[in-house]
């Protein structure tokens, strides 16, 4: 692919730190919008002086910066949003707004400048369905209104019906891709809200490690380098356009699975005991028993499949923990 020039929003956050490496070691140049409350400059400190990278500290909810990006760039990564159970729970009033109002005003930038957009959404658009594994034509099953936890996947919904329907009836060149459960270098035990971060965190420090409720709920676990791969696959692919699209690994492992494996590599003395959820979440909480994706559109129509197995990704996730210990326990 010819070089471009990409907005990512959110580009300084775990994943969009990632894609910005990748784009830039492609050759591409690259602006970051990103308001730094959950993103890090220290995720991209390492291209600050590089003549194909910008970072611009602000927030989606400016109109006239969106805008003024959007014309400068070629196509958008829109990557921005307030991402964590534990960030939506404590304040869905803000998810919402970031992840809703923030997303329109991206996608009305990108059609004023006939700009293509890739929305970053979730697994969660699939709500509590037990329809597994997922597929991208599959029903949405949320909870009731009363639990702040849906609100977060309400908001990725609406995010694709909007993406969709600049698509349907503007012309916009639009795609979404939705991510299961990404982990890897630069996880942010407290930003991210990974339950892979929680784990590697409390094991190097030699805490019991906590599982939520009964441990047997399952995720589909997919490291970030996979995750990457596939949304500029999505980016890059014409007949993707209009479409959503899975990205995330075939397996999935219990939550109890996943912190006994964590233990085993670090070698840590601890215990895994199980925490209720009320006790993390409050009593206003539900929770989804198993994520696993169908990715046979993604095989099909971008040619993308996770390959990155879970031990591997661990055991790099954990390599770049203990390199950065020191770090992240005094922040």
């Amino acid at each position: 692919m010819e070089p471009k020039h990409f907005l990512v929003t959110g580009g300084a956050g775990f994943i969009g730190s990632h894609l910005v490496d990748a784009l830039l070691e492609q050759g591409h140049t690259v602006t970051v919008l990103d308001n730094l409350t959950t993103g890090k400059l220290k995720n991209i400190a390492h291209w600050m002086q590089h003549p194909r990278f910008r970072f611009m500290c602000g927030s989606i909810l400016d109109v006239k910066l969106v805008d003024r990006l959007t014309a400068e760039a070629d196509s958008i990564y829109h990557l921005a949003a307030v991402v964590g159970v534990k960030y939506v729970v404590d304040d869905p009033l803000e998810g919402m707004l970031v992840n809703i109002k923030g997303t329109e005003i991206v996608l009305e930038a990108a059609l004023r400048h006939h700009r293509k957009v890739l929305i970053a959404s979730s697994s969660e658009v699939y709500g509590k369905s037990n329809q597994v594994p997922f597929r991208e034509t599959d029903n949405s099953v949320f909870g009731p209104t009363s639990i702040p936890r849906w609100s977060y996947a309400l908001s990725k919904a609406l995010d694709e019906h909007f993406a969709f329907a600049y698509h349907r009836q503007r012309g916009l060149k639009t795609v979404a891709v939705r991510y299961f459960n990404a982990y890897g270098p630069r996880l942010d035990p407290r930003g991210y809200g990974s339950v892979v971060a929680r784990f590697i965190t409390q094991a190097l420090t030699g805490q019991d490690l906590t599982v939520y409720g009964d441990g047997q709920q399952t995720r589909s676990f997919t490291f970030v380098q996979d995750t990457v791969r596939g949304t500029m696959a999505a980016m890059s692919t014409p007949e993707g356009e209009g479409l959503a699209f899975n990205i995330g690994n075939a397996h999935e492992t219990s939550i109890e699975a996943l912190a006994h494996q964590i233990r085993a590599i670090v070698g840590a003395d601890v215990d895994v005991i199980r925490v209720p959820y009320a006790q993390a979440y409050g009593s206003d909480f539900e929770e989804t028993r198993r994520r696993l994706p169908d990715h046979s559109r993604a095989v099909e129509i971008l040619e993308f499949r996770a390959k990155i197995p879970l031990d591997v990704g661990l055991q790099k996730t954990i390599a770049w923990f203990e390199e950065h210990q020191d770090e992240l326990i005094s922040t």
